[in-house]
């Protein structure tokens, strides 16, 4: 205690503290930043804590903070830990990296029960759980309109968290059926009929030979035409 009458010392734990009186508004200004862009993409419970900051850091007084994301990071990966650029714009100019702690508590799906490869999803197949998005894989599935009626590629486990990768679209078009072309272009529509060459989903390209032996190609679409741009 009789350090801290000193001049000196007084002096010295002045500076020391410095941080302390900048940092408050400094990690306020990244933290309102970082929930603003996760309230875009997320609807959980977001939690953002931010700093500490570099205690070597002996930061000008500002006014005026802009907090922004590096260029090497993508909004959409914000989740565990991040860094975030932040700048003072006055009364003095000085850029610094603060590292923040994210969690998102959010819904997601996972499996019911233990299914097999090549099974198509129904609503009965899934069970909603909650959980921290940063702790569950990339990519995983939080709406059921995102899995329902697709196929499994992999076999998954009871409690399984379902990701996008792991479910195809179903088929629409069987290589060797009969399907019917619908042509449309500027200011005509027009329909012919075919035989597919390939398996296509919904959205994909598919292939097939008409009667006259031509091969057109065009957008399969769900109730199992193929939407062709051009003449026929």
């Amino acid at each position: 205690m009789a350090v801290m009458k000193s001049s000196g010392s007084l002096f010295l734990c002045g500076l020391l503290c410095a941080p302390c009186v900048f940092a408050h508004p400094a990690l306020e200004a990244v933290e309102d930043f970082v929930r603003g862009e996760l309230a875009l993409r997320h609807s959980g419970r977001i939690s953002v804590e931010a700093g500490p900051l570099d205690a070597r850091l002996r930061l000008p007084e500002c006014s005026r903070y802009q907090a922004y994301l590096p260029n090497n990071l993508d909004a959409g990966r914000l989740v565990g830990n991040a860094s975030i650029g932040l700048r003072c714009l006055a009364p003095a100019r000085w850029n610094i990296f603060v590292p923040v702690k994210i969690a998102i508590e959010t819904d997601y799906l996972a499996a019911a029960n233990a299914l097999p490869a090549g099974h198509v999803l129904q609503e009965a197949d899934l069970v909603v759980r909650v959980g921290n998005l940063g702790d569950l894989p990339a990519h995983v599935i939080v709406r059921p309109e995102q899995a329902v009626g697709k196929t499994l590629k992999t076999a998954l486990a009871s409690g399984q968290p379902l990701r996008q990768e792991w479910l195809s679209m179903p088929v629409v078009i069987r290589s060797g059926q009969n399907v019917l072309l619908v042509f449309r272009g500027a200011g005509f529509a027009a329909t012919n009929e075919g035989r597919a060459l390939n398996q296509a989903s919904e959205g994909q390209i598919a292939r097939a030979r008409t009667a006259s032996g031509a091969i057109v190609s065009g957008i399969a679409q769900a109730d199992g035409t193929i939407l062709v741009s051009g003449s026929p």
